[in-house]
């Protein structure tokens, strides 16, 4: 894993699900952090339930720690395992 994947892991890993009280790092919740070009990221999650009420929230909250991380010019988040996982990817990077 690159230091830019590690930095973006550490950020993402931090942000409270407002539900729990738990960080998504706690929750393992952030499967995968990949730097797909010069400062673009992709991240995938996994709510904690595939009817998770705040999943489009949880997909900006995640897009928005990885956008303050230095080096970051674009974050593409994906959620997996989701009944509106292709809603929620697209709404998130467009």
């Amino acid at each position: 894993m690159g230091k830019l994947e590690e930095k973006v892991r550490e950020a993402v890993e931090k942000v409270v699900d407002p539900e729990t009280g738990l960080t998504f790092g706690q929750m393992r919740m952030i499967t995968n952090v990949k730097e797909e070009e010069p400062g673009v990221v992709k991240i995938d999650f996994v709510p904690s339930s595939p009817f998770c009420p705040i999943a489009f929230k949880l997909a900006q909250d995640i897009k928005n720690a990885a956008l303050k991380v230095e080096g970051v010019k674009k974050a593409l988040v994906y959620c997996h395992g989701h009944t509106m996982e292709e809603a929620i990817n697209k709404m998130v990077n467009k």
